[in-house]
């Protein structure tokens, strides 16, 4: 059996998933999602479905979801809404693992629920909605799991072009008795930076890279930094020069990411080099997540 890697994408307009051919830059087939604006995409290989976010219309109203569907589109799910997310972006889990992992922006919050949609928890809190909606550095954006050391990392972009964007790591767990919004096993490992989004992190070989939507010279870019239990250091800017990025999948191995941005574009980018080559234009894309199949 051969095995062939597929990126998958986002595209807001219209709302869709698109499964892509790396080498061609070709689109293999699409699902429709039909509304809202979808934000982040996670896949199990193992049972071939799709999980993503939907941020719903954007008008500050609650209206944001938590989807599924097998590869095919066929058994499509809404695991969690009815005004119980907001905003929801990033989202991740991991093979193996039981619950799927968000952020929900506008909600201020690190939220988690099984596959099926039951359990659904808050991990963390920093504001509350609708109230602190206008306090923008408390959003919560992009998300990133380190099972191997119980961790969870997240980015809080902060305003647009702000130059006050975060990277924080806490415990993947919540301690009992512990209240979300007074958690006091949070670390901040990153400060002023332009604009954090989406983020992935590998234990194994001790980085985090983060796309970045901020002002130039070093916005609108995809970065890199050790991670350890430190925190971040020797961080470097990989690729300047994008057009509001926002999705990020890297390889298992570190050596190729691709990225996207809201100007419709996805570039493959050779992480030790920077090297970037343009995969494709299409609509304005968010989520990215590699798929492996056997053929």
């Amino acid at each position: 059996m051969s095995h062939k890697t597929v990126l998958y994408s986002l595209e807001i307009d219209p709302a869709r998933i698109t499964a892509l051919s790396i080498g061609e830059g070709r689109a293999l087939s699409h699902v429709e999602i039909g509304w809202g604006t979808p934000d982040g995409l996670w896949i199990d290989e193992a049972e071939g479905r799709i999980y993503w976010t939907n941020m719903g219309r954007e008008d500050g109203s609650a209206d944001g979801t938590i989807e599924s569907a097998l590869l095919d589109g066929s058994d499509h799910r809404l695991l969690v809404g009815h005004g119980l997310v907001v905003t929801p972006k990033q989202l991740t889990s991991s093979p193996g693992l039981e619950h799927l992992y968000w952020c929900d922006r506008e909600g201020m919050r690190i939220m988690r629920c099984r596959r099926d949609g039951s359990e659904l928890e808050v991990l963390l809190q920093t504001g509350v909605y609708p109230e602190d909606m206008k306090n923008v550095p408390l959003q919560c954006v992009g998300i990133a799991l380190d099972t191997q050391n119980g961790h969870i990392y997240w980015s809080q972009k902060g305003p647009s072009k702000g130059g006050v964007g975060r990277i924080f790591r806490m415990p993947l767990d919540l301690p009992e008795g512990m209240d979300p919004a007074k958690r006091t096993d949070v670390e901040l490992l990153a400060d002023h930076l332009p604009e954090p989004i989406d983020l992935h992190v590998s234990p194994t070989l001790g980085k985090l890279w983060w796309t970045d939507r901020g002002a130039p010279p070093d916005g609108n870019s995809l970065n890199v930094a050790h991670v350890d239990g430190r925190g971040l250091h020797s961080h470097q800017v990989i690729l300047r020069g994008l057009d509001e990025a926002i999705g990020l999948a890297v390889d298992p191995k570190g050596t190729l990411a691709f990225v996207s941005d809201l100007g419709g574009s996805i570039r493959e980018v050779i992480l030790e080099s920077g090297q970037a080559r343009l995969i494709t234009r299409q609509a304005p894309t968010t989520g990215l997540c590699l798929f492996a199949s056997g053929d």
